[in-house]
């Protein structure tokens, strides 16, 4: 399923994504990492530290992704291709609205499909699998686990007919986080395309209220942006700090395009009682958030509207100076 918040492109990433992550002291450094050819660094002498969510993105030790925030860490075979592919199946083969599947997942080489990869865990899962909507009006957020046989499997019901994508969000062992994107046709006639409009960035869920708020006052692309989260019940602020943790993390954010299904799993982290997310939006369009957090036992899933502008990448109203 990098409060912080981001959107980036990956495979997963996918074709592409959005990351968002805690803003700390080292904000010139998240200015500096980009997107490079590894090679080059290589052929330097020096190591390549890459993002560890998105592996095109390098940079110094030291630096941060611009992507989701993270940490950028020691990796050589940073940039390179993926061998690794998601094997995938659902049992029974037909898929009904409303009725329980098992969808089986399978990672494997490309050029030796008979030969699986082990997976690292990362946010205490192995497999994070992300289930939306063509319209993306639903969303879910599932974990796979591995039976005796290498398969990694998980029930889950599909609410309506039509279209769904789903991301499969994982990093084989020894190589780069990888994303799939995985298409699901549910039989049956799907229900009319929710429209989206303006910005939806404060929302109500299970007594809590959540609201995004962009340095700049507005979302652009080609700029790494600032975000704050605040989340208030009854009235009263919340500290995210005070919250139980959920997957390793105090929140996860998941942000999808609406038209090219861009995909970005974010860690969001905390600064001053607030969520405090950084992120950067490679194009401009309607995109959905969803935030999750748990508090006494329970998993709140707030949802968002977020409509990104062209930005001219000079920062502006829109950098987030001195932060």
């Amino acid at each position: 399923m990098k409060m912080y918040f981001k959107i980036s492109t990956t495979v997963l990433a996918i074709a592409g994504a959005l990351t968002f992550t805690a803003c700390g002291n080292n904000e010139a450094n998240k200015m500096k990492a980009s997107t490079t050819d590894s090679a080059t660094a290589a052929h330097s002498g020096d190591h390549t530290f890459a993002c560890p969510m998105h592996p095109e993105v390098t940079g110094k030790e030291g630096d941060n992704c611009p992507k989701c925030g993270m940490k950028l860490e020691h990796n050589d075979n940073a940039g390179g291709p993926s061998n690794v592919k998601m094997q995938f199946t659902t049992i029974p083969e037909t898929v009904n609205p409303n009725q329980e599947v098992t969808l089986s997942l399978i990672p494997k080489l490309k050029d030796n499909d008979k030969e699986q990869v082990p997976l690292d865990v990362e946010h205490e899962k192995k497999i994070h699998l992300i289930v939306v909507s063509d319209d993306l009006s639903y969303f879910n957020h599932i974990h796979p686990e591995m039976n005796a046989d290498g398969a990694y499997l998980v029930k889950t019901k599909f609410p309506a007919g039509g279209k769904y994508k789903l991301f499969a969000d994982y990093k084989p062992s020894g190589s780069n986080h990888t994303l799939d994107k995985i298409d699901v046709t549910v039989t049956g006639s799907a229900p009319a395309a929710k429209n989206y409009g303006a910005d939806k960035l404060q929302t109500n869920v299970n007594g809590y209220t959540v609201a995004l708020t962009p340095t700049g006052g507005r979302f652009v692309t080609k700029t790494p942006m600032h975000i704050t989260g605040t989340v208030t019940q009854n009235g009263k602020a919340v500290d995210p700090n005070t919250m139980e943790n959920y997957l390793g993390a105090k929140a996860h954010m998941v942000v999808v395009s609406l038209k090219e299904k861009e995909y970005l799993h974010v860690h969001p982290g905390v600064e001053n009682g607030k969520f405090d997310l950084h992120t950067t939006f490679e194009k401009a369009g309607t995109y959905r958030g969803w935030i999750q957090f748990r508090t006494e036992g329970e998993l709140h899933t707030a949802d968002f509207v977020i409509n990104v502008g062209e930005g001219t990448g000079n920062g502006g109203g829109e950098e987030h100076a001195g932060h």
